[in-house]
Protein backbone atom coordinates (compact mmCIF):
# COMPACT_ATOMS: atom_id res chain seq x y z
CA UNK A 1 0.00 0.00 0.00
CA UNK A 2 2.87 2.46 -0.82
CA UNK A 3 3.75 2.98 2.94
CA UNK A 4 -0.11 3.62 3.84
CA UNK A 5 -0.50 0.67 5.52
CA UNK A 6 0.86 2.38 9.40
CA UNK A 7 -1.98 3.38 11.81
CA UNK A 8 -2.33 6.95 12.95
CA UNK A 9 -1.67 7.67 16.24
CA UNK A 10 -0.10 10.75 16.59
CA UNK A 11 -1.20 13.04 18.82
CA UNK A 12 -4.20 15.25 18.53
CA UNK A 13 -2.68 18.47 18.56
CA UNK A 14 -1.30 17.32 14.74
CA UNK A 15 -5.08 17.31 13.78
CA UNK A 16 -5.80 21.19 15.21
CA UNK A 17 -2.59 22.14 13.59
CA UNK A 18 -3.30 20.74 10.12
CA UNK A 19 -6.47 22.20 10.15
CA UNK A 20 -5.47 25.66 10.43
CA UNK A 21 -4.51 25.97 7.18
CA UNK A 22 -7.53 23.80 5.55
CA UNK A 23 -9.52 25.79 3.13
CA UNK A 24 -12.43 23.69 3.98
CA UNK A 25 -12.73 25.80 6.71
CA UNK A 26 -12.91 29.66 4.73
CA UNK A 27 -15.53 31.51 6.62
CA UNK A 28 -17.87 33.22 4.19
CA UNK A 29 -19.31 36.97 5.37
CA UNK A 30 -22.55 36.15 2.95
CA UNK A 31 -23.39 33.39 5.67
CA UNK A 32 -25.73 33.77 7.82
CA UNK A 33 -24.23 33.55 11.48
CA UNK A 34 -26.94 33.25 13.31
CA UNK A 35 -27.18 36.48 15.40
CA UNK A 36 -30.79 38.19 15.56
CA UNK A 37 -31.95 40.25 12.89
CA UNK A 38 -33.58 43.20 14.01
CA UNK A 39 -35.81 43.24 10.71
CA UNK A 40 -39.35 42.02 12.06
CA UNK A 41 -40.21 40.44 8.55
CA UNK A 42 -37.68 37.53 9.23
CA UNK A 43 -37.95 34.70 6.20
CA UNK A 44 -38.61 30.97 7.43
CA UNK A 45 -35.25 30.03 6.21
CA UNK A 46 -33.72 32.62 8.67
CA UNK A 47 -35.64 31.26 11.33
CA UNK A 48 -35.12 27.95 10.64
CA UNK A 49 -30.98 29.36 11.02
CA UNK A 50 -31.99 30.63 14.17
CA UNK A 51 -33.59 27.69 15.74
CA UNK A 52 -30.81 24.85 14.55
CA UNK A 53 -28.68 23.76 17.44
CA UNK A 54 -25.47 24.88 16.89
CA UNK A 55 -24.11 28.68 15.64
CA UNK A 56 -21.52 29.82 13.58
CA UNK A 57 -18.09 29.43 15.73
CA UNK A 58 -19.66 27.05 18.01
CA UNK A 59 -17.12 24.29 19.16
CA UNK A 60 -19.02 20.76 19.56
CA UNK A 61 -18.79 17.49 20.21
CA UNK A 62 -19.89 15.34 16.75
CA UNK A 63 -20.31 11.64 16.25
CA UNK A 64 -19.87 10.44 12.72
CA UNK A 65 -22.29 7.84 11.52
CA UNK A 66 -21.42 8.08 7.76
CA UNK A 67 -20.23 9.51 4.80
CA UNK A 68 -21.02 12.24 2.20
CA UNK A 69 -21.05 12.44 -1.31
CA UNK A 70 -17.77 14.55 -1.09
CA UNK A 71 -15.80 12.01 1.30
CA UNK A 72 -16.74 14.20 4.20
CA UNK A 73 -17.85 12.67 7.90
CA UNK A 74 -22.11 13.06 8.49
CA UNK A 75 -22.74 13.60 11.87
CA UNK A 76 -25.63 14.78 14.06
CA UNK A 77 -26.35 17.12 16.89
CA UNK A 78 -29.36 17.16 18.24
CA UNK A 79 -30.87 15.47 15.22
CA UNK A 80 -29.27 18.21 12.79
CA UNK A 81 -26.93 17.09 10.33
CA UNK A 82 -23.40 18.66 10.56
CA UNK A 83 -20.84 17.53 7.84
CA UNK A 84 -16.90 17.55 8.71
CA UNK A 85 -14.24 16.87 6.18
CA UNK A 86 -11.85 14.49 7.31
CA UNK A 87 -13.73 13.09 9.90
CA UNK A 88 -14.49 9.25 9.56
CA UNK A 89 -17.42 6.81 10.61
CA UNK A 90 -17.22 5.42 14.11
CA UNK A 91 -15.32 8.55 15.49
CA UNK A 92 -16.45 10.78 18.00
CA UNK A 93 -14.65 14.53 16.97
CA UNK A 94 -14.43 18.23 18.16
CA UNK A 95 -15.64 20.26 15.31
CA UNK A 96 -15.85 24.19 14.90
CA UNK A 97 -18.85 25.34 13.16
CA UNK A 98 -17.91 27.09 10.07
CA UNK A 99 -21.43 27.23 8.44
CA UNK A 100 -25.37 27.31 9.22
CA UNK A 101 -27.88 26.29 6.62
CA UNK A 102 -31.45 26.14 7.04
CA UNK A 103 -31.14 21.99 6.97
CA UNK A 104 -27.62 21.53 8.01
CA UNK A 105 -23.94 22.61 9.34
CA UNK A 106 -20.23 21.84 8.30
CA UNK A 107 -17.55 22.05 10.76
CA UNK A 108 -13.64 21.77 10.75
CA UNK A 109 -12.09 19.42 12.01
CA UNK A 110 -10.37 20.51 15.66
CA UNK A 111 -9.81 17.17 17.79
CA UNK A 112 -10.62 13.31 17.15
CA UNK A 113 -12.02 12.43 20.54
CA UNK A 114 -12.63 8.54 19.82
CA UNK A 115 -10.82 7.36 16.38
CA UNK A 116 -11.64 5.03 14.34
CA UNK A 117 -9.45 2.25 13.94
CA UNK A 118 -8.62 2.13 9.68
CA UNK A 119 -7.54 5.87 10.23
CA UNK A 120 -4.25 6.34 8.98
CA UNK A 121 -2.07 9.09 7.88
CA UNK A 122 -1.83 10.23 4.74
CA UNK A 123 1.21 9.36 2.13
CA UNK A 124 1.17 12.78 0.98
CA UNK A 125 2.43 16.15 2.42
CA UNK A 126 0.20 18.27 0.22
CA UNK A 127 -3.05 15.80 1.83
CA UNK A 128 -5.82 18.18 3.28
CA UNK A 129 -4.42 21.36 1.20
CA UNK A 130 -4.87 20.07 -2.09
CA UNK A 131 -8.50 19.24 -3.65
CA UNK A 132 -7.46 15.97 -5.87
CA UNK A 133 -7.86 13.43 -2.91
CA UNK A 134 -10.36 13.05 -0.07
CA UNK A 135 -9.64 9.83 1.34
CA UNK A 136 -5.96 9.12 2.37
CA UNK A 137 -6.72 9.26 5.54
CA UNK A 138 -7.97 5.87 5.64
CA UNK A 139 -7.07 2.35 4.86
CA UNK A 140 -7.52 1.26 1.18
CA UNK A 141 -9.91 -1.49 2.69
CA UNK A 142 -11.41 0.83 4.85
CA UNK A 143 -12.27 2.93 1.25
CA UNK A 144 -13.83 0.30 -0.65
CA UNK A 145 -15.90 -0.77 2.14
CA UNK A 146 -17.20 2.95 2.73
CA UNK A 147 -17.96 3.42 -1.38
CA UNK A 148 -20.50 -0.10 -1.23
CA UNK A 149 -21.89 1.70 1.57
CA UNK A 150 -22.37 4.52 -0.32
CA UNK A 151 -23.73 2.88 -3.29
CA UNK A 152 -25.74 0.62 -1.20
CA UNK A 153 -26.91 3.77 0.66
CA UNK A 154 -28.75 5.58 -2.48
CA UNK A 155 -29.67 2.42 -4.02
CA UNK A 156 -32.08 1.87 -1.36
CA UNK A 157 -32.97 5.85 -0.06
CA UNK A 158 -33.20 6.96 -3.49
CA UNK A 159 -34.25 4.03 -5.94
CA UNK A 160 -36.05 2.22 -3.10
CA UNK A 161 -34.31 -1.03 -3.75
CA UNK A 162 -32.82 -3.72 -1.86
CA UNK A 163 -29.44 -2.66 -1.03
CA UNK A 164 -27.84 -5.98 -0.95
CA UNK A 165 -28.17 -6.11 -4.75
CA UNK A 166 -25.03 -4.04 -4.24
CA UNK A 167 -21.92 -5.97 -4.32
CA UNK A 168 -18.49 -5.36 -2.80
CA UNK A 169 -17.03 -2.53 -4.64
CA UNK A 170 -14.25 -3.41 -6.89
CA UNK A 171 -10.73 -2.20 -6.31
CA UNK A 172 -7.38 -1.98 -8.08
CA UNK A 173 -4.34 -4.25 -6.92
CA UNK A 174 -2.80 -1.18 -6.59
CA UNK A 175 -4.51 1.82 -5.89
CA UNK A 176 -1.40 4.27 -6.30
CA UNK A 177 0.22 6.15 -9.61
CA UNK A 178 -2.92 4.84 -11.78
CA UNK A 179 -3.94 8.22 -13.62
CA UNK A 180 -2.64 8.33 -17.35
CA UNK A 181 -3.66 11.87 -17.48
CA UNK A 182 -2.31 14.96 -15.68
CA UNK A 183 -3.69 19.06 -15.97
CA UNK A 184 -1.77 21.23 -13.76
CA UNK A 185 -3.23 25.13 -13.41
CA UNK A 186 -0.10 27.54 -13.48
CA UNK A 187 -0.11 30.83 -11.87
CA UNK A 188 1.95 33.04 -9.82
CA UNK A 189 3.50 35.92 -11.03
CA UNK A 190 6.60 37.07 -13.66
CA UNK A 191 9.74 35.86 -11.70
CA UNK A 192 7.71 33.79 -9.27
CA UNK A 193 5.89 31.09 -11.48
CA UNK A 194 3.61 28.58 -9.37
CA UNK A 195 2.26 25.48 -10.81
CA UNK A 196 0.44 22.66 -8.93
CA UNK A 197 -2.95 21.96 -7.75
CA UNK A 198 -6.10 23.60 -6.89
CA UNK A 199 -6.56 24.34 -3.46
CA UNK A 200 -9.99 22.52 -2.00
CA UNK A 201 -12.85 24.47 -2.95
CA UNK A 202 -10.70 27.19 -4.85
CA UNK A 203 -8.75 28.23 -7.58
CA UNK A 204 -6.06 29.19 -5.28
CA UNK A 205 -3.05 26.97 -6.75
CA UNK A 206 -0.95 24.45 -4.03
CA UNK A 207 2.56 24.31 -5.20
CA UNK A 208 3.93 20.57 -6.43
CA UNK A 209 4.89 18.65 -8.87
CA UNK A 210 4.82 15.37 -7.51
CA UNK A 211 1.23 13.96 -6.97
CA UNK A 212 1.02 10.08 -5.54
CA UNK A 213 -2.05 9.23 -7.54
CA UNK A 214 -0.77 10.10 -10.96
CA UNK A 215 1.91 8.02 -13.35
CA UNK A 216 4.95 8.50 -12.35
CA UNK A 217 4.95 9.63 -16.10
CA UNK A 218 2.93 12.73 -15.50
CA UNK A 219 5.03 13.53 -12.19
CA UNK A 220 8.22 13.95 -14.67
CA UNK A 221 6.36 16.00 -17.10
CA UNK A 222 4.99 18.31 -14.73
CA UNK A 223 8.61 18.75 -12.63
CA UNK A 224 10.09 18.76 -16.41
CA UNK A 225 7.74 21.53 -17.94
CA UNK A 226 7.92 23.89 -14.18
CA UNK A 227 11.57 23.65 -14.67
CA UNK A 228 11.90 24.89 -18.25
CA UNK A 229 9.24 27.52 -17.51
CA UNK A 230 11.46 28.90 -14.64
CA UNK A 231 14.33 29.17 -16.67
CA UNK A 232 12.48 31.23 -19.30
CA UNK A 233 11.09 33.26 -17.04
CA UNK A 234 7.27 32.62 -18.56
CA UNK A 235 4.80 34.97 -17.40
CA UNK A 236 1.90 33.01 -15.85
CA UNK A 237 -1.75 33.32 -16.82
CA UNK A 238 -3.94 35.55 -14.21
CA UNK A 239 -7.38 34.36 -14.22
CA UNK A 240 -8.50 36.90 -13.04
CA UNK A 241 -7.44 40.35 -14.67
CA UNK A 242 -6.96 37.52 -17.81
CA UNK A 243 -3.70 38.58 -18.42
CA UNK A 244 -0.34 36.41 -18.72
CA UNK A 245 0.83 33.41 -21.19
CA UNK A 246 0.96 29.75 -19.66
CA UNK A 247 -2.27 29.28 -18.18
CA UNK A 248 -1.81 24.53 -18.12
CA UNK A 249 -0.18 22.06 -18.67
CA UNK A 250 -1.00 18.67 -19.31
CA UNK A 251 0.33 15.88 -19.64
CA UNK A 252 -1.43 12.32 -21.57
CA UNK A 253 0.70 8.83 -20.92
CA UNK A 254 0.07 6.29 -23.95
CA UNK A 255 1.42 2.91 -24.91
CA UNK A 256 2.86 4.64 -27.64
CA UNK A 257 4.55 7.12 -25.75
CA UNK A 258 4.04 10.85 -24.33
CA UNK A 259 2.16 13.83 -24.90
CA UNK A 260 2.74 17.22 -23.48
CA UNK A 261 -0.56 20.26 -23.90
CA UNK A 262 1.03 23.70 -22.87
CA UNK A 263 -1.94 25.55 -22.78
CA UNK A 264 -1.38 29.26 -23.49
CA UNK A 265 -3.63 32.49 -23.28
CA UNK A 266 -1.63 33.79 -26.20
CA UNK A 267 -1.81 32.87 -29.75
CA UNK A 268 2.52 32.70 -28.92
CA UNK A 269 4.27 30.08 -27.08
CA UNK A 270 7.38 32.05 -26.40
CA UNK A 271 11.05 30.39 -26.95
CA UNK A 272 8.54 27.36 -28.12
CA UNK A 273 11.69 25.71 -30.39
CA UNK A 274 13.45 26.06 -27.06
CA UNK A 275 10.51 24.19 -25.36
CA UNK A 276 10.89 21.10 -27.84
CA UNK A 277 14.38 21.13 -27.39
CA UNK A 278 14.36 20.51 -23.85
CA UNK A 279 11.37 18.43 -23.17
CA UNK A 280 12.63 15.93 -25.82
CA UNK A 281 16.37 15.95 -24.14
CA UNK A 282 15.09 15.50 -21.03
CA UNK A 283 12.06 13.01 -21.18
CA UNK A 284 12.80 10.98 -24.04
CA UNK A 285 9.23 9.07 -24.00
CA UNK A 286 7.86 12.16 -25.31
CA UNK A 287 5.86 11.38 -28.90
CA UNK A 288 4.24 14.50 -29.26
CA UNK A 289 4.31 17.91 -27.93
CA UNK A 290 1.04 20.34 -28.71
CA UNK A 291 0.73 24.01 -27.68
CA UNK A 292 -3.36 24.69 -27.41
CA UNK A 293 -4.44 28.19 -27.19
CA UNK A 294 -7.28 29.14 -25.42
CA UNK A 295 -7.62 32.70 -25.58
CA UNK A 296 -11.51 32.89 -23.55
CA UNK A 297 -12.07 33.97 -19.78
CA UNK A 298 -13.33 30.60 -18.70
CA UNK A 299 -12.69 27.62 -16.80
CA UNK A 300 -12.20 24.92 -19.47
CA UNK A 301 -9.01 23.66 -19.64
CA UNK A 302 -8.59 23.31 -23.56
CA UNK A 303 -8.87 26.13 -26.14
CA UNK A 304 -9.96 25.08 -29.84
CA UNK A 305 -6.93 26.26 -31.51
CA UNK A 306 -3.80 23.29 -31.41
CA UNK A 307 -0.83 23.80 -32.61
CA UNK A 308 1.84 20.86 -32.95
CA UNK A 309 5.36 21.72 -31.93
CA UNK A 310 6.31 18.05 -32.12
CA UNK A 311 5.52 14.96 -33.71
CA UNK A 312 1.79 14.64 -34.91
CA UNK A 313 -0.51 15.78 -32.27
CA UNK A 314 -1.49 12.06 -31.05
CA UNK A 315 -0.66 9.23 -28.84
CA UNK A 316 -1.75 5.77 -29.04
CA UNK A 317 -3.15 3.80 -25.54
CA UNK A 318 -5.32 0.17 -25.77
CA UNK A 319 -8.11 -1.44 -23.81
CA UNK A 320 -7.86 -4.93 -23.81
CA UNK A 321 -7.28 -5.80 -27.62
CA UNK A 322 -8.88 -2.23 -28.61
CA UNK A 323 -6.52 0.58 -30.03
CA UNK A 324 -7.52 3.87 -29.85
CA UNK A 325 -5.62 6.88 -31.31
CA UNK A 326 -6.18 10.16 -29.14
CA UNK A 327 -5.43 13.83 -30.19
CA UNK A 328 -5.66 16.61 -27.05
CA UNK A 329 -9.16 17.26 -27.09
CA UNK A 330 -9.90 13.03 -27.25
CA UNK A 331 -11.55 11.65 -23.92
CA UNK A 332 -10.12 8.92 -23.00
CA UNK A 333 -10.67 7.00 -19.26
CA UNK A 334 -7.59 8.05 -16.52
CA UNK A 335 -7.58 4.67 -14.78
CA UNK A 336 -6.57 2.04 -17.52
CA UNK A 337 -6.49 -0.73 -15.07
CA UNK A 338 -9.99 0.17 -13.94
CA UNK A 339 -11.67 1.12 -17.20
CA UNK A 340 -11.20 -2.79 -18.16
CA UNK A 341 -12.69 -4.46 -14.75
CA UNK A 342 -15.61 -1.27 -15.48
CA UNK A 343 -15.93 -2.78 -19.19
CA UNK A 344 -15.71 -6.05 -18.27
CA UNK A 345 -18.61 -6.07 -16.11
CA UNK A 346 -21.08 -3.99 -18.27
CA UNK A 347 -20.29 -6.72 -21.50
CA UNK A 348 -20.59 -9.50 -18.73
CA UNK A 349 -24.40 -7.74 -18.15
CA UNK A 350 -24.92 -7.27 -21.28
CA UNK A 351 -24.53 -11.19 -22.27
CA UNK A 352 -24.22 -11.04 -25.37
CA UNK A 353 -24.42 -14.06 -27.71
CA UNK A 354 -23.77 -12.88 -31.34
CA UNK A 355 -27.02 -12.13 -32.92
CA UNK A 356 -28.14 -9.13 -30.77
CA UNK A 357 -29.19 -5.37 -31.43
CA UNK A 358 -27.64 -3.19 -28.96
CA UNK A 359 -28.02 0.45 -27.93
CA UNK A 360 -25.04 2.63 -26.48
CA UNK A 361 -26.75 5.51 -25.74
CA UNK A 362 -24.11 8.29 -24.28
CA UNK A 363 -21.54 6.40 -25.67
CA UNK A 364 -18.58 8.77 -26.30
CA UNK A 365 -15.91 8.51 -28.44
CA UNK A 366 -17.70 4.29 -29.01
CA UNK A 367 -15.07 2.77 -25.95
CA UNK A 368 -17.93 0.86 -24.40
CA UNK A 369 -19.64 0.53 -27.73
CA UNK A 370 -17.02 -1.51 -29.42
CA UNK A 371 -16.71 -3.80 -26.61
CA UNK A 372 -20.33 -4.68 -27.08
CA UNK A 373 -19.51 -4.96 -31.19
CA UNK A 374 -17.12 -7.62 -30.13
CA UNK A 375 -20.07 -10.27 -29.31
CA UNK A 376 -23.00 -8.24 -31.20
CA UNK A 377 -24.94 -8.22 -33.96
CA UNK A 378 -25.25 -4.46 -34.57
CA UNK A 379 -24.31 -2.07 -32.43
CA UNK A 380 -25.87 2.12 -32.71
CA UNK A 381 -24.27 4.43 -30.60
CA UNK A 382 -25.63 7.90 -29.73
CA UNK A 383 -23.65 11.14 -28.92
CA UNK A 384 -24.43 14.46 -28.63
CA UNK A 385 -20.92 16.01 -29.25
CA UNK A 386 -20.08 15.69 -32.95
CA UNK A 387 -16.10 15.32 -32.40
CA UNK A 388 -16.52 12.39 -30.41
CA UNK A 389 -18.80 10.60 -32.88
CA UNK A 390 -16.37 11.34 -35.35
CA UNK A 391 -13.35 9.69 -33.04
CA UNK A 392 -16.06 6.85 -32.59
CA UNK A 393 -16.14 5.97 -36.51
CA UNK A 394 -12.49 6.20 -36.50
CA UNK A 395 -11.76 3.68 -33.69
CA UNK A 396 -14.56 1.27 -35.29
CA UNK A 397 -12.48 1.77 -38.37
CA UNK A 398 -9.08 1.41 -36.91
CA UNK A 399 -9.83 -1.49 -35.01
CA UNK A 400 -12.07 -3.28 -38.02
CA UNK A 401 -15.90 -3.59 -36.64
CA UNK A 402 -18.39 -2.83 -39.32
CA UNK A 403 -21.26 -3.84 -37.20
CA UNK A 404 -21.65 -0.63 -35.74
CA UNK A 405 -23.63 2.53 -36.40
CA UNK A 406 -22.80 6.03 -35.10
CA UNK A 407 -25.25 9.02 -34.52
CA UNK A 408 -24.51 12.63 -33.85
CA UNK A 409 -27.71 13.76 -31.66
CA UNK A 410 -29.25 14.05 -27.97
CA UNK A 411 -30.35 10.57 -26.99
CA UNK A 412 -33.18 12.49 -25.60
CA UNK A 413 -34.41 13.44 -28.81
CA UNK A 414 -32.94 9.83 -30.95
CA UNK A 415 -34.23 7.66 -28.51
CA UNK A 416 -38.27 8.39 -29.27
CA UNK A 417 -37.27 8.62 -33.03
CA UNK A 418 -35.40 5.20 -32.97
CA UNK A 419 -38.74 3.51 -31.00
CA UNK A 420 -41.46 5.53 -33.41
CA UNK A 421 -39.08 3.99 -36.27
CA UNK A 422 -39.75 0.57 -35.06
CA UNK A 423 -36.59 0.34 -33.33
CA UNK A 424 -36.69 -2.92 -30.98
CA UNK A 425 -32.84 -3.70 -29.32
CA UNK A 426 -32.40 -6.70 -27.27
CA UNK A 427 -29.90 -4.69 -24.87
CA UNK A 428 -30.06 -1.08 -24.15
CA UNK A 429 -26.64 0.14 -22.09
CA UNK A 430 -26.51 3.60 -20.77
CA UNK A 431 -23.16 5.17 -19.87
CA UNK A 432 -24.91 9.50 -19.14
CA UNK A 433 -23.33 12.32 -17.63
CA UNK A 434 -23.09 12.90 -13.90
CA UNK A 435 -26.70 14.13 -14.21
CA UNK A 436 -28.02 10.64 -15.49
CA UNK A 437 -30.60 10.24 -18.12
CA UNK A 438 -33.30 12.89 -19.18
CA UNK A 439 -36.50 11.27 -18.59
CA UNK A 440 -37.70 10.91 -22.36
CA UNK A 441 -34.81 8.62 -22.79
CA UNK A 442 -35.87 5.93 -19.79
CA UNK A 443 -39.48 6.13 -20.95
CA UNK A 444 -38.43 5.56 -24.43
CA UNK A 445 -35.77 2.36 -23.74
CA UNK A 446 -39.12 1.09 -21.66
CA UNK A 447 -41.07 1.05 -24.53
CA UNK A 448 -38.36 -0.68 -26.84
CA UNK A 449 -38.54 -3.83 -24.81
CA UNK A 450 -34.80 -4.78 -24.26
CA UNK A 451 -34.34 -7.43 -22.25
CA UNK A 452 -31.48 -5.98 -20.09
CA UNK A 453 -30.60 -2.55 -19.82
CA UNK A 454 -26.95 -2.21 -18.29
CA UNK A 455 -26.40 1.02 -16.46
CA UNK A 456 -22.70 2.47 -16.50
CA UNK A 457 -23.05 5.18 -13.89
CA UNK A 458 -20.34 7.91 -12.25
CA UNK A 459 -23.26 9.33 -9.87
CA UNK A 460 -24.44 6.32 -8.23
CA UNK A 461 -26.89 8.84 -6.88
CA UNK A 462 -29.10 9.54 -10.40
CA UNK A 463 -28.34 6.15 -11.64
CA UNK A 464 -30.42 5.19 -8.48
CA UNK A 465 -32.87 7.59 -9.59
CA UNK A 466 -33.15 6.43 -12.76
CA UNK A 467 -33.77 2.57 -11.76
CA UNK A 468 -36.51 3.89 -9.33
CA UNK A 469 -38.48 4.97 -13.03
CA UNK A 470 -37.61 2.07 -14.77
CA UNK A 471 -39.10 0.06 -12.37
CA UNK A 472 -42.21 1.64 -12.77
CA UNK A 473 -41.86 0.60 -16.81
CA UNK A 474 -41.63 -3.10 -15.97
CA UNK A 475 -37.50 -3.37 -15.32
CA UNK A 476 -36.62 -5.10 -12.19
CA UNK A 477 -32.89 -4.46 -10.65
CA UNK A 478 -30.90 -7.69 -10.21
CA UNK A 479 -27.41 -6.47 -9.76
CA UNK A 480 -25.11 -3.21 -8.83
CA UNK A 481 -21.59 -3.57 -9.23
CA UNK A 482 -19.68 -0.93 -7.76
CA UNK A 483 -15.87 -0.32 -9.26
CA UNK A 484 -13.48 1.94 -7.72
CA UNK A 485 -11.82 4.18 -10.49
CA UNK A 486 -10.32 6.71 -8.42
CA UNK A 487 -8.98 5.23 -5.32
CA UNK A 488 -8.09 8.12 -2.67
CA UNK A 489 -11.06 10.35 -3.86
CA UNK A 490 -14.55 10.04 -2.77
CA UNK A 491 -15.37 9.46 -6.28
CA UNK A 492 -17.29 5.70 -7.06
CA UNK A 493 -18.88 4.35 -10.64
CA UNK A 494 -20.78 1.68 -10.52
CA UNK A 495 -22.79 -0.90 -13.23
CA UNK A 496 -26.48 -2.16 -12.83
CA UNK A 497 -28.48 -4.67 -14.41
CA UNK A 498 -32.01 -4.17 -14.91
CA UNK A 499 -34.12 -7.25 -16.57
CA UNK A 500 -38.19 -6.90 -18.25
CA UNK A 501 -39.86 -8.54 -15.50
CA UNK A 502 -41.88 -11.16 -18.17
CA UNK A 503 -38.08 -12.08 -19.22
CA UNK A 504 -37.16 -12.64 -15.78
CA UNK A 505 -40.42 -14.42 -15.38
Amino acid sequence: MNGTSRTSRKNKSKVKQQNKNRSNGKQNSNHYNGQQNTNSSISKKQQAMLNAPVKLGDEVLVTIHGIGSSGEGVGRVEDFTVFVPFALPGETVKVSITMVKKTYATGRLLEIVTMAPNRIDASCDLYGFCGGCQLQHITYEGQLSLKTQKVKDVIERIGHQNPDLVKPTLGPKNPWAYRNKMQMPVGGTKGDIQMGFYAMGSHDIVQGTNCPIQSEGNNSIAQACYQIAKEFDIEPYDEHTGKGILRHVIGRIGQSGWMIILVTATEHLPHQEKWVEKLTERIPQVETIVHNVNGKRTNVILGPKNNILYGDGTITDHIKDLRFTLSPHSFFQVNPEQTTVLYDQALAYADLKGNETVIDAYCGTGTISLFLAHKAKHVIGIEIVEPAIINARENARRNGYDNTEFIVADAAVEMPKLYKAGVRPDVIVFDPIRAGCKEEVLTSAAGMEPKRIVYVSCNPATMARDIEILTHYGYELKEVQPVDMFPMTAHVEAVALLTRKEVTQ
